[in-house]
């Protein structure tokens, strides 16, 4: 199906794929607004029928646009949201420029003030204590709203194809990283080389991103158009976890002309 686009923003193209919307624009900064005025209006929805809401968030290069959009726009009352973010390496201090922490604390935290940020302690010494804390903390609320991407593996949050599991019994787990997802981290100039990135990681897992009540994937850039493609048009499989979201309804993809390039 094909829109005549009313406005700037308004997607060139709209497809149903199995159960999930999939909403394509021109260029990447249109994408991010749309994604952020939806965002907006669902967080003011959720917020004038109950006191609070929770809200995980993803980081990443292809994420940076749409938080811009999102906190420029304004209307939200960050005050009463309690946010997570989805994963974070093992060993890896919160001042590290590639720590998760950091990029939330500098993107998010310092600039909205929202009620609360949980974040995952990276440098633990107790990591499987750590799991088990973070799961307690996202298991106190319904999480209202999950802004999510896809890895150029298509992994989403870090559940790489070798250890997702669309029935996974924990809510956070320790995984270990595969080549192509720790190589897409040095392309993306988070790390010099292979060597210096950490070979594990915490990450929430499949059913807890899906748990959420409404879920925003945004996916722009060539980079991943391989991995779109995948997830839209081959099996529901671990072999490309973002495959999954064709079984959540809840669930909206956002892509632009680059990342749809291959899904016909």
């Amino acid at each position: 199906m094909t829109n005549q686009p009313s406005s700037s923003l308004d997607p060139v193209r709209t497809i149903q794929v199995d159960a999930l919307p999939v909403r394509v624009y021109r260029q990447q900064a249109e994408m991010a607004q749309d994604v952020a005025r939806i965002a907006q209006k669902y967080l003011q929805e959720v917020l004038a029928k109950q006191a609070s809401a929770a809200v995980i968030l993803a980081t990443g290069n292809s994420q940076i646009q749409f938080l811009e959009s999102l906190i420029a726009l304004g209307g939200v009352d960050w005050s009463r949201l309690t946010l997570f973010h989805m994963d974070e390496y093992l060993g890896l201090d919160a001042t590290h420029k590639a720590s998760f922490r950091r990029y939330m604390r500098e993107r998010v935290e310092q600039r909205v003030k929202p009620r609360h940020f949980h974040y995952v302690e990276g440098d633990t010494l107790l990591p499987l204590d750590e799991c088990a804390r973070y799961t307690r903390l996202l298991q106190a609320q319904q999480i209202d709203l999950c802004c999510l991407g896809i890895g150029e593996n298509g992994h989403i949050a870090f559940n790489d194809p070798p250890v997702a599991n669309f029935q996974d019994p924990h809510q956070v787990k320790l995984v270990k990283l595969d080549h192509a997802c720790r190589q897409q981290q040095v392309s993306e100039g988070h790390f010099p080389n292979m060597d210096a990135v950490p070979q594990y990681a915490f990450t929430l897992t499949i059913p807890m991103l899906c748990s959420a009540k409404r879920m925003l994937c945004v996916a722009p850039e060539k980079r991943k158009a391989q991995a779109v493609k995948n997830a839209l048009r081959g099996p529901i499989t671990t072999d490309c976890p973002a495959s999954f979201l064709r079984r959540q309804a809840h669930a909206t993809l956002f892509l632009d002309l680059d990342s749809a390039a291959h899904i016909g």
